[in-house]
């Protein structure tokens, strides 16, 4: 009798083992934003891919790509600026999945009344350094005729904070409108102390898609491990679109503990729906908007035929059966 049980559990251990080894692991950076509740979900499902993720999660993207530059991620959600200016650092990372568009609005302070975005001419307009927020922030006011600096004596002074930093300065009336992300510009409509002027999409980058970061050696040495990766990403994506219920759910129990209401949560997702998709043609007037605003500093702007990957994506899709 001990030898049999002797043997199950050797039986057992054998066992785990080979279902430990068959779980490859991946690295995965993150943000807290609704936006981004899908690719968080990936890990709730990972194991049934294959795989387990482990997640960080970063305040922008900009601390998320510097995580991918050190060679602490595998795969990284980030805003297709901090790409851009990983790329253009030399770090070798392939764009490979967008995963939400949308996403920004510009937000005023309700009792000033601001309707356009010319009004914004002497007021203070509160920004995240380094985010697509501020390339749109940038690109709205150059095509209305206003100039702008973060110092005194233009016509709209740029003040930099941290996205949640943004809804408190607007609050407490240090600033006169913000260029937000989502669900934090949804919140501060919500609450009453913002309204919305524009959501910012009328520049030539139209909607801003977020996007999914690989490194070149994941992608090209780890390839089977990335494609289970990148199906389960599919996968994920797929059931916040079709279960919005899962979606809302997930965002505002796990990823804000009940800090966003209903309301905050539909209203975030309108204004950023989640997707699969992202297209060199996209990714190449980011990068040339970059260039003319100064935004990324890029000494040599990357070419975006040459690090836009979507075949994972494409396999993906097909093997679930979306178009």
């Amino acid at each position: 009798m001990l030898k049999k049980a002797m043997c199950l559990a050797g039986l057992l251990s054998v066992t785990l083992a080979g279902s430990a080894a068959a779980q490859e692991v991946v690295r995965l950076g993150n943000l807290k934003f609704a936006h981004y509740g899908a690719v968080s979900y990936i890990k709730e499902i990972a194991p049934k891919c294959g795989l387990k993720v482990e997640e960080r999660v970063f305040a922008k993207g900009l601390d998320a790509m510097q995580a991918v530059i050190a060679g602490e991620l595998d795969v990284g959600a980030v805003s297709s600026e901090a790409a851009i200016s990983g790329r253009a650092s030399g770090t070798p990372l392939y764009l490979v999945a967008g995963f939400a568009k949308g996403g920004a609005r510009l937000v005023g302070r309700t009792e000033l009344g601001i309707k356009t975005v010319k009004d914004l001419k002497g007021k203070k307009v509160g920004v995240t350094r380094g985010g697509i927020q501020e390339i749109l922030l940038a690109a709205e006011l150059a095509q209305n005729g206003l100039s702008y600096s973060d110092q005194p004596g233009k016509d709209v002074q740029i003040i930099y904070l941290g996205f949640p930093d943004l809804n408190q300065a607007l609050l407490g009336k240090n600033i006169d409108a913000i260029m937000q992300s989502e669900p934090y510009s949804s919140q501060a409509i919500n609450k009453g102390f913002g309204n919305e002027i524009i959501k910012p999409y009328d520049t030539p980058i139209g909607e801003p898609i977020r996007t999914m970061v690989m490194t070149e050696k994941f992608y090209k040495e780890r390839r089977p491990v990335a494609e289970k990766f990148m199906r389960c990403f599919v996968e994920a994506t797929k059931t916040f679109i079709d279960k919005p219920e899962i979606a809302e759910k997930y965002v505002r129990e796990n990823m804000f503990k009940g800090q966003i209401t209903h309301d905050d949560f539909a209203d975030a997702i309108s204004n950023s729906p989640y997707s699969y998709d992202v297209t060199p043609e996209h990714i190449q007037i980011t990068t040339d908007l970059m260039q003319k605003y100064g935004i990324g500093k890029m000494a040599k702007p990357p070419v975006a035929k040459d690090w836009v990957k979507t075949d994972l994506l494409e396999q993906a899709k097909k093997s679930l059966g979306i178009k």
